[in-house]
């Protein structure tokens, strides 16, 4: 297909090369299934699954990697971390620029007795910390806080707002879909609990994959038991991580290829794809200030934000400005509320969305100039 894709934020591509090259090999040459058995297959499999684990150990300065499961998806991920460790009578607190991923299993848990209350940002989407401190309660449980917005891009005072938790003993769970491979994590200096991951965006892997870090000492109850391949004599589930909430077979070539990411992010460096992406968003952000009827929401500083930038163009719905995008020019961008419909809320966006522009590591400054071009040309006649 040809174009300029501008929807990373939803899933990135393309891909490393490298990450292709690693699915076809182990679908054509490894194949197996890990943890079942003690032959070649198996264990070959079994090994290629490790080493992803300690990749990804190794890009969020995880000591143990055995501490991190893989998951169908972040959603998932984050399923898990909060029907796993909240009961009736425990509170949770979340901002008001939450994904459904966090936001859709809180409420359901919410009709079945867990207390919630929503932090408001500002209408930039950052949540201030003193704001965090003031909605702790007796009985506050866990507090659950993206990295990073998927409709303003805006980072959040993660490492603060950890370190609230950690001194008030609260869970502190965090969602990094759109930070993973863009942004620095490290699970100690930020003071986190549960990290969970998706592997189809920052990270480069393929779609279906995710994850989930739980620190030592912290239990989930898995949301589903089977065979896991350990101590198949007992009808129990395996207590131990990551067994425990790894029932069934593995998305093993998925996470073959999410291993390929991540080394591609490792070998590339954070801060030089941070930087990269940074470039291409400054100049989004600069050259559309300058075009009549286009609307920017976000942080006006790249340093804190990441590669996300939402626009409205003189009241139009979002969805049809990113239609005429695609359609007329070949720009591949979301409209509508990007299933964040608190985040909108937020910023004031809910009734028309926004037009989410997301490049990523392998676009060009060649590209954002055709962007601003179709842009303009929307305005014009809007």
């Amino acid at each position: 297909m040809k174009g300029i894709y501008l929807d990373n934020a939803a899933t990135s591509w393309p891909k490393p090369e490298a990450v292709y090259t690693a699915i076809d090999h182990f679908n054509r040459s490894i194949g197996g299934n890990p943890g079942r058995g003690t032959t070649s297959f198996a264990l070959t499999s079994a090994s290629v699954v490790l080493e992803t684990r300690e990749l990804l150990a190794q890009l969020f300065h995880i000591n143990d990697p055995l501490r991190i499961a893989f998951t169908l998806n972040i959603t998932e991920a984050l399923n898990l971390a909060l029907k796993g460790t909240l009961v009736p009578g425990d509170h949770l607190i979340i901002s008001s620029m939450e994904h459904n991923a966090l936001v859709r299993p809180a409420f359901t848990l919410a009709e079945h007795g867990v207390e919630i209350t929503i932090v408001p940002c500002n209408s930039e989407g950052l949540l201030d910390p003193r704001k965090l401190v003031s909605a702790i309660k007796k009985n506050t449980k866990m507090v659950g806080l993206q990295l990073a917005s998927n409709v303003t891009g805006t980072i959040q005072p993660v490492a603060e707002a950890g370190q609230i938790c950690r001194e008030r003993g609260i869970l502190f769970l965090v969602d990094s879909a759109q930070g993973a491979g863009v942004l620095p994590i490290d699970v100690q200096r930020q003071v986190i609990d549960i990290l969970t991951f998706t592997g189809h965006k920052g990270l480069y892997g393929p779609q279906g994959t995710g994850g989930i870090y739980v620190r030592s000492g912290i239990s989930i109850t898995p949301l589903k038991e089977g065979g896991t391949g350990s101590q198949s004599q007992d009808t129990k589930q395996p207590q131990f991580m990551p067994d425990c909430l790894e029932s069934g077979t593995l998305n093993t070539p998925g996470i073959v290829g999410l291993g390929a990411g991540v080394r591609f992010v490792l070998e590339q460096g954070i801060d030089a794809i941070r930087l990269h992406e940074q470039k291409l968003t400054e100049f989004l952000w600069d050259h559309l200030a300058g075009i009549d009827k286009v609307k920017r929401y976000g942080m006006p500083s790249m340093k804190d934000r990441t590669a996300i930038l939402s626009i409205s163009v003189n009241g139009m719905d979002s969805q049809e400005v990113s239609l005429l995008l695609e359609k007329e020019f070949g720009i591949v961008t979301r409209g509508g509320l990007h299933c964040t419909p608190l985040a909108h809320q937020t910023i004031g966006t809910l009734e028309q969305g926004t037009c989410r522009l997301s490049p990523g590591f392998f676009n060009t400054e060649q590209e954002m100039k055709a962007v601003i071009t179709a842009i303009a040309a929307i305005a014009r006649k809007a």
